[in-house]
């Protein structure tokens, strides 16, 4: 058995896996390290046309994705895998960290609701005790999108998908000053220079504690210019 498995819902399951069938996280699938499945809301779906929404009580614009066509697709998916932790992609839920993303990766079998239209019914968030979980102060049209960049901040961190895991602790909101969370470094290759640009000298010196305070405070300095907050 794979030691991480998540099941979709969705009315779009042709989207999955998508671009987790490729690179780091294809790879993972192949070896057995992580598996994925979906269940289709439509299939839950009333009336002979399949309707999963509604329009919402006390009025407003758009449609509202029902409970009780929600209900039965969760009770399926939690019947296929019982005891799964339940998220909800959505602007009022709680930012998706790197903390977080760890934390999810830490369980057996997750379930990722994606909403579409206007949202879902509260009760079905009530009802399931579904964590709601928000990529940023933007809206998407589905949650499918935020499902795939959810999963692939997850997969990364499971033991075997990264060859080398200390390509992990140099990463943004990894790596660590006086206790802060700090974005990463600017980053350089061959050639030395190109277009009249050239690598700083002191990633050339070979002196190993010079490079890494050099890395520190521009961690430092990209971190205070772009993400203030962070400290």
């Amino acid at each position: 058995m794979p030691c991480f498995h998540a099941t979709i819902l969705t009315i779009f399951p042709e989207m999955f896996p998508g671009p987790l069938a490729y690179s780091l996280a294809g790879a993972a699938i192949k070896k057995g390290i992580w598996s994925i499945d979906t269940v289709n809301i439509r299939d839950f779906g009333i009336t002979k046309h399949k309707n999963v929404d509604s329009a919402a009580c006390g009025g407003g614009n758009g449609l509202i994705m029902r409970p009780d066509v929600l209900g039965p697709a969760l009770d399926k998916a939690l019947d296929m895998r019982p005891g799964s932790k339940i998220y909800y992609p959505s602007p009022r839920g709680v930012p998706l960290t790197q903390e977080l993303s760890k934390k999810i990766a830490q369980e057996k079998n997750i379930i990722i609701l994606c909403g579409r239209f206007e949202g879902i019914d509260e009760r079905v968030i009530d009802e399931y005790n579904a964590i709601q979980i928000s990529l940023g102060d933007y809206i998407l049209s589905g949650g499918e999108v935020a499902a795939l960049s959810i999963l692939d901040s997850v997969v990364r961190l499971l033991p075997g998908v990264l060859v080398n895991k200390e390509t992990l602790q140099e990463e943004s909101f990894e790596t660590e000053a006086e206790g802060f969370k700090l974005i990463e470094h600017p980053l350089y290759t061959k050639p030395v220079e190109w277009r009249g640009r050239k690598v700083p000298e002191t990633l050339l010196s070979g002196n190993h504690a010079e490079i890494a305070e050099w890395k520190k405070k521009e961690s430092l300095r990209i971190t205070l210019e772009r993400r203030k907050q962070l400290i």
